[in-house]
């Protein structure tokens, strides 16, 4: 089996480790004035907040093959491919916080990250962002460039009627694009086995006549392999992939979902398997990094994550008549 090269899986750990940090802050800063009694409005964080704790190796597995001229759309639980893909942190912590420092000055909040620099966009629309992406992949194609357009999802949204056209149309037009299936097993509060046909969305690649790649068990690894391949293909003029990884989401839905419908061991042993840790391990016992190094680059982590949030919380809020600004009739 071919071997990983020490760089990438350093910039994986890094990434992984980011958004990780990045988000286990944001928990804490979302439930800021919403308790004792939660309140979604209340806070200096309003609105729905839907985090990705769990799913770092879907991200990091395949933006690490990614360039900044390739284009990624990802969906309402963005922060860990916003930071893998090189969002400016302050900025989308300002945007978060809904200050005129922000990407979208305040005005998008967490599930509307865009970044053109990077070429990174994000939306709440269950399967949205798949067109979008397949679009991106034809101008690339039409412009004659070798660049890739990347579009994630949760496995709930492989059952909407985007996937089916904008799947349709990439492999009948043999498009540079890369479905990434997030599959954590719930659409919301719906296990898939209750909501889906197929054993794994994978499988579905063979309706369209393109290659399917399924990840077991998040392992970041294999998702690094799989994707590697499935950007060469695409660069190459081989046409579209769907990659299903197997991901674990360690919180609820939303900030504030009380979980119900969840095992309650379910949590627990999902944790126990942490693909960050289990990286870690690995990048350790290869000899490819001792544990006090690794120790450094987390405080680095640490420093810039936070010099974000420091950022975002010093920020300004907009104008109140701002809200009449880049308003389209």
């Amino acid at each position: 089996m071919e071997s990983i090269n020490k760089k990438d899986l350093l910039w994986m750990y890094r990434a992984m480790k980011t958004s990780r940090y990045y988000e286990e802050r944001m928990e804490k800063a979302y439930l800021e004035g919403k308790q004792p009694i939660f309140n979604i409005g209340a806070g200096p964080v309003p609105g729905e907040m839907h985090l990705s704790n769990g799913q770092e190796p879907a991200a990091a597995g395949m933006i690490v093959h990614l360039t900044q001229d390739d284009t990624v759309s990802a969906t309402h639980r963005p922060h860990h491919q916003a930071i893998a893909k090189g969002v400016d942190l302050k900025k989308m912590t300002a945007e978060i916080y809904g200050k005129k420092t922000g990407l979208g000055k305040g005005k998008g909040g967490h599930m509307h990250l865009f970044d053109p620099k990077v070429k990174f966009s994000c939306g709440g629309i269950v399967g949205g962002g798949i067109p979008h992406a397949v679009g991106a992949a034809l101008a690339n194609k039409k412009k004659g460039t070798d660049w890739v357009a990347v579009a994630f999802i949760g496995e709930g949204a492989a059952n909407s009627g985007a996937f089916h056209e904008s799947l349709n149309l990439a492999a009948l037009w043999k498009l540079p694009f890369v479905l990434v299936v997030e599959d954590n097993g719930w659409g919301i509060s719906v296990s898939e086995k209750k909501s889906t046909s197929v054993a794994s969305n994978d499988l579905r690649a063979s309706a369209y006549g393109i290659k399917g790649y399924h990840v077991k068990d998040n392992d970041p690894l294999e998702m690094y392999k799989v994707s590697k391949e499935a950007v060469e293909r695409a660069r190459k003029g081989e046409g579209p992939s769907i990659i299903e990884i197997e991901t674990y989401r360690f919180l609820g839905h939303f900030q504030g979902d009380p979980e119900l419908y969840r095992p309650k061991d379910e949590v627990a042993g999902l944790r126990a398997k942490d693909p960050i840790e289990r990286l870690k391990a690995h990048l350790i016992d290869e000899n490819m990094i001792t544990s006090e190094a690794l120790d450094s680059l987390e405080r680095e982590i640490f420093q810039e994550v936070d010099a974000a949030y420091q950022f975002a919380i010093q920020s300004e809020y907009p104008n109140p008549e701002a809200a009449l600004e880049d308003v389209f009739c």
